[in-house]
């Protein structure tokens, strides 16, 4: 008598028939597997075979926006929760520059939008994540979803880990180092935007991930989404680099050319990675053409994404103004 098979393994079976019968997961049934992982109804068997298929296969644009609906399923936000303006991403950790996009983050909020972070680190050796930053720069990190809401009614910013937002992405995307590989987790996370953000700003390390993240963005309906390769995969222009961005707008796809801020193509890497130079930066106490262009451009990708400039050279000139009126008195700067 044959043992009933489990009722995850069907999707493991999907994945894994070989070349000529195997295929990608839909969105429903992708859905549905990755309902079951955050239920705990998975054995940890089905579970690495599941996400190594995937990585081997490549994720489809399906299956993130599958696994995505799922995980915005399993989140409850506080009935006080505000409306956001911008979901940004940070998963990746800085290794040859400061996370710069930090001061963006923190220019446009003193302005006035409502911009919500989510990041995880430890993944990858000889990074520096924007939880460790905000540490050692005083700035508050979210330990739940009404701390998140108070922080960004009160500044117009909160930053929320991984462990806090989905406990359960954070177990799995901490398998890379058992697994010895990088699994659909990492895509899968910065697309989550779970206060429901009008807009949300993904960096990249990997330009062929750009079209996973585009198309799943579609599938989702997704009203404003931008994805870029940004320097470290952080979700930060490189300005001495041209850097072609990936939206969608009303679930339409589109794509920008955006040229390059500075003349020298090279940008040496910061051997110090002194967290105090942000703080320095912001108030004026130092001068660096690389970093000040990384944080307006940064800054102008994310308002021509929210549509609030009708081309990049708006963008680029409102983002300047933004930079120039920062309260230099005033960092960490929240309103």
């Amino acid at each position: 008598m044959n043992p009933e098979a489990h009722p995850f393994a069907r999707f493991v079976a999907i994945l894994g028939r070989g070349k000529s019968l195997t295929r990608s997961l839909t969105v429903e049934e992708s859905e549905e597997a990755m309902a079951m992982i955050l239920r705990d109804e998975v054995r940890p068997e089905q579970l690495g075979a599941l996400l190594m298929l995937l990585r081997v296969k490549e994720e489809s644009p399906e299956e993130i926006a599958g696994f995505v609906q799922a995980v915005r399923n399993s989140i409850t936000l506080p009935a006080n929760a505000p409306a956001v303006d911008l979901d940004w991403s940070s998963y990746a950790g800085k290794r040859r520059q400061l996370p710069w996009y930090l001061l963006s983050a923190l220019a446009m909020a003193r302005s006035g939008l409502k911009v919500f972070m989510h990041g995880t680190e430890g993944h990858t050796a000889g990074r520096l994540y924007t939880r460790e930053a905000m540490n050692a720069l005083g700035m508050p990190v979210a330990s739940s979803f009404d701390e998140a809401a108070a922080q960004l009614t009160s500044g117009n910013f909160a930053y929320m880990p991984l462990e806090v937002m989905s406990p359960k992405l954070k177990e799995l995307i901490e398998l890379r180092p058992v697994l010895g590989l990088r699994s659909p987790v990492h895509t899968l996370a910065r697309m989550v935007n779970p206060f429901k953000a009008d807009a949300t700003l993904q960096g990249i390390f990997h330009p062929g991930y750009m079209e996973i993240h585009q198309g799943a963005a579609v599938i989702l309906g997704e009203k404003n989404m931008a994805v870029f390769r940004g320097e470290g995969g952080e979700g930060e222009r490189r300005p001495n680099k041209p850097v072609d961005v990936w939206t969608v707008h009303d679930g339409k796809a589109g794509e920008e050319y955006w040229p390059p801020l500075l003349p020298e193509p090279r940008q040496a890497a910061d051997e110090d990675m002194d967290i105090g130079r942000l703080s320095a930066l912001w108030r004026g106490d130092i001068t660096d053409d690389y970093a000040e262009a990384a944080v307006v451009g940064t800054i102008a990708i994310a308002l021509r994404l929210m549509r609030r400039a009708d081309s990049i050279d708006t963008a680029q000139t409102m983002a300047t103004a933004m930079w120039a009126d920062r309260d230099k008195a005033n960092f960490p700067a929240v309103a």
